[in-house]
């Protein structure tokens, strides 16, 4: 589960971070890790948060990845949102604090808090690769999938 708080992050912001990282580790790999604070693309798990492990990881013919973390962050994207946002490593809060922030500048948050999951999940595809709709030809989770696991987190969906 999200380590950042409800009151700091906002109605259905913490299910719907544990559902972005069901879809980005998915959950074999979220039992087996730190909750997938530490975890690098490809499933190797790294040791410390002082620093994003700036391990550039062969995906597969043609694709290198230097993604990390629970929201597995690129290494060029946490150096600009750490400073932006005044992160003291690359701990668990510090990876929340990175993903609210993504789904703030993409205009999800209201989405969230209103409960309109399909609209939000359509906002952040372009964010996390595993996402319908995302493009970058990768495996895509199913939106009905993703909708029951943030419903199982405690998520809540609008009447409308």
């Amino acid at each position: 589960m999200a380590v950042i708080n409800a009151d700091e992050a906002g109605a259905n912001v913490v299910p719907f971070l544990d559902t972005i990282a069901w879809s980005e580790i998915g959950p074999d790999l979220l039992a087996a890790s730190d909750d997938g604070y530490n975890v690098l693309v490809g499933g190797e798990l790294f040791e410390g948060y002082a620093d994003h492990p700036r391990k550039v990881v062969e995906v597969r013919e043609g694709l290198r990845s230097s993604a990390a973390g629970r929201y597995q962050i690129l290494e060029r994207f946490w150096d600009y949102y750490q400073q932006l946002l005044e992160l003291p490593d690359f701990g668990p809060l510090s990876q929340d604090r990175y993903a609210v922030r993504q789904l703030k500048e993409q205009k999800a948050l209201p989405l969230i808090y209103g409960g309109l999951f399909d609209q939000a999940v359509a906002k952040v595809a372009n964010i996390w690769a595993s996402l319908p709709g995302a493009g970058y030809g990768q495996h895509e989770q199913r939106i009905g999938d993703l909708r029951e696991v943030y419903i199982r987190a405690g998520g809540k969906l609008s009447d409308d």
